[in-house]
């Protein structure tokens, strides 16, 4: 099991929040209390880099549509940016992939 790390920038559209590690059961918790500390407003835009994730489980999803939520009440949108192919195959098969913006990369955003 590897640590999460998440380190944030700020980008003109919104917070970027690159995250590195395992976003499993052990970690998602942590993830979203980071997330709900963001104050995003009207208009902006939270990109999720995930190009460092190594691994992700349901409790990692579950963080993740958390986030989702958090954009949708501040009236900000949220892109998933990066996705390892792993984690692009669990998102397609239960059809996440049509709720998750999802990016190649957070640098082209």
């Amino acid at each position: 099991m590897r640590p999460l790390d998440i380190t944030r920038r700020d980008t003109a559209t919104g917070p970027v929040l690159h995250v590195v590690g395992d976003l499993d059961y052990t970690h998602a918790p942590g993830f979203r209390h980071h997330v709900r500390q963001l104050t995003l407003t009207a208009g902006q835009c939270l990109v999720l880099d995930l190009s460092g994730l190594e691994f992700c489980d349901s409790s990692g999803i579950t963080a993740l549509l958390a986030a989702r939520q958090h954009a949708q009440a501040a009236d900000a949108a949220i892109i998933l940016a990066a996705v390892p192919s792993n984690l692009m195959r669990t998102l397609t098969l239960v059809g996440l992939d049509q709720v998750f913006t999802i990016a190649p990369s957070a640098d082209e955003l």
